[in-house]
């Protein structure tokens, strides 16, 4: 690892989460490129999702009893 690639890995670590996360992104966009394909694909499934749960065909459950069961499946 070179001093300039240590030196910017040593700047992310103090950037705050969101500035990471939306570099992160930025990243992962330039090495997959963008596919209106596939985010028009995405878009339909969370519309399809959003008229199930409004028109009350699947319920949801609250995170936390999720993260209870799912530990408790595997503890």
């Amino acid at each position: 690892m070179t001093i300039k690639e240590k030196e910017l890995f040593k700047e992310i670590e103090v950037l705050p989460f969101d500035l990471k996360i939306k570099i992160v992104d930025k990243i992962l966009m330039n090495l997959n490129g963008i596919s209106e394909t596939v985010d028009n694909l995405w878009l339909e499934e969370i519309l399809k999702r959003k008229k199930d749960i409004e028109n009350g065909k699947v319920q949801l459950i609250d995170g936390n009893e999720v993260f209870k069961k799912v530990k408790q499946k595997f503890i």
